[in-house]
């Protein structure tokens, strides 16, 4: 008895060797997709990321712009109380300063957002370069798998 059950082993282990190799092989390419997946997610999340700094550098505009003219009407206000003529003189200056001053901080603001958005849209190349070397992974995982269960299976043959 026990020379056929060694025989009828025999006869299986290259079948389940085979069959081992192919759920193998299927694992590896169902993980190389997921990995794939969730780097192909991450760089969506990135470029929202950037649709958001926009966003909020339009927001931030708006709230800077609204204050400006806050401001700007206070300083006219503070001016025509001191007795000066608004749009001449000291009150130009101030005036002028403010505009100046105005600019360069949508400027900076403008900047910023820009910096932000390329970080993102950089995060997001890197992402899907991630995505990318997944893919690799799970083929060069593959491809060892069917050497192995080639070596395996030549082997057991000879």
């Amino acid at each position: 008895m026990a020379p056929a059950a060694a025989s009828a082993l025999t006869t299986a282990a290259p079948y389940a060797v085979g069959f081992l190799g192919a759920a193998s092989f299927a694992q590896q390419r169902a993980a190389g997709k997921y990995n794939a997946a969730v780097q192909n997610r991450n760089a969506l999340v990135a470029e929202q990321k950037a649709e958001a700094i926009e966003n909020q550098l339009t927001l931030d505009l708006a709230s800077f712009n609204k204050k400006f003219i806050q401001l700007e009407g206070s300083t006219k206000v503070n001016t025509a109380k001191s007795g000066a003529v608004i749009g001449s003189g000291t009150a130009k200056n101030i005036e002028m300063a403010n505009l100046f001053e105005k600019e360069i901080q949508e400027n900076i603001m403008k900047y910023n957002a820009e910096i932000g958005k390329t970080q993102a849209f950089e995060q997001a190349n890197f992402y899907r370069i991630q995505s990318n070397i997944e893919k690799q992974k799970s083929r060069m995982a593959q491809l060892r798998t069917v050497s192995e269960v080639g070596g395996s299976l030549l082997t057991m043959a000879g």
